[in-house]
């Protein structure tokens, strides 16, 4: 299966309003209606660092974030990864979640990030605890069948536990990890070796959406990636700017290179 992606590395900004964020988004998705998979960054509608604002700006899943995003992604005729928004559940508890949207508008997944930062980032301004002293984890993995392949939803952090992408890869059959994350300037070199440890030592597709621009004065880093199984970055986006990051995906060559690399055969741990 070869189809288009499309990863949006919108530039945030803090003079914008969640609204504006919407509106954003909705251009840029409009200016990728070629794709067949569209994908938002982390918390893009908010700003990662912006946690004084997570109560008052987060929504429930059908509120106007998914409910706008999912709109387009039935007239692009996509499937569109929301990013990651601050999830408000009925009780009042916050989570980081991912909205995977088929192009009908339908959720078809809905993932909360696992893994929570409550480490104070070097070079960063943060509040104490970050985003663990605020939100809940989430505790289940989630992936999903869709006609363009097996897809596994992660957000940020989760890439340093490859235990998380090892499970997906060989007990859930995932083929391409979808990785929203607003990483700062500072940690990009981690980045960029992380991605392409874990698509090339599950000889998966991992294609990511990183924000870019600045928030809390914190730079953003932008280099949104469509990495193949081999690890070898085939698209990437620029430095901490805007852009739209495009490329394909062809899933049969996971399947060439589990061939020739038996790493699923050769393993000794189970997972």
């Amino acid at each position: 299966m070869i189809f288009k992606v499309a990863s949006l590395q919108m530039a945030h900004s803090d003079a914008h309003s969640k609204a504006d964020r919407i509106t954003h988004a909705e251009e840029m998705i409009d200016r990728s209606a070629d794709a067949d998979l569209i994908l938002l960054g982390e918390i893009w509608n908010v700003g990662w660092f912006s946690f004084d604002e997570y109560d008052a700006l987060g929504e429930p899943l059908d509120g106007e974030t998914i409910s706008r995003i999912a709109a387009k992604a039935k007239q692009v005729n996509a499937y569109i990864l929301a990013g990651s928004i601050v999830e408000k559940d009925k009780e009042g508890n916050l989570y980081n979640t991912s909205v995977l949207l088929d192009p009908k508008g339908n959720s078809i997944a809905t993932y909360r990030k696992m893994h929570l930062v409550g480490f104070t980032i070097s070079g960063t301004t943060m509040g104490a605890g970050g985003e663990k002293a605020i939100l809940k984890p989430g505790r289940e993995i989630v992936t999903v069948k869709t006609d363009l392949g097996v897809l596994g939803l992660t957000i940020c952090y989760d890439i340093r536990f490859p235990e998380l992408y090892r499970k997906m890869a060989v007990n859930h059959g995932v083929e391409v990890f979808l990785y929203p994350a607003g990483w700062p300037i500072t940690k990009v070199d981690n980045y960029q070796a992380l991605i392409k440890a874990r698509a090339n030592e599950n000889l998966c597709w991992m294609v990511t959406c990183m924000c870019a621009g600045i928030n809390r004065g914190n730079v953003l880093q932008g280099y949104s990636a469509i990495v193949d199984p081999d690890g070898n970055v085939l698209a990437g986006g620029p430095r901490a700017i805007e852009a739209i990051v495009r490329g394909e995906v062809d899933t049969s060559r996971i399947y060439q290179l589990r061939k020739a690399l038996t790493i699923y055969e050769d393993r000794v741990l189970p997972v």
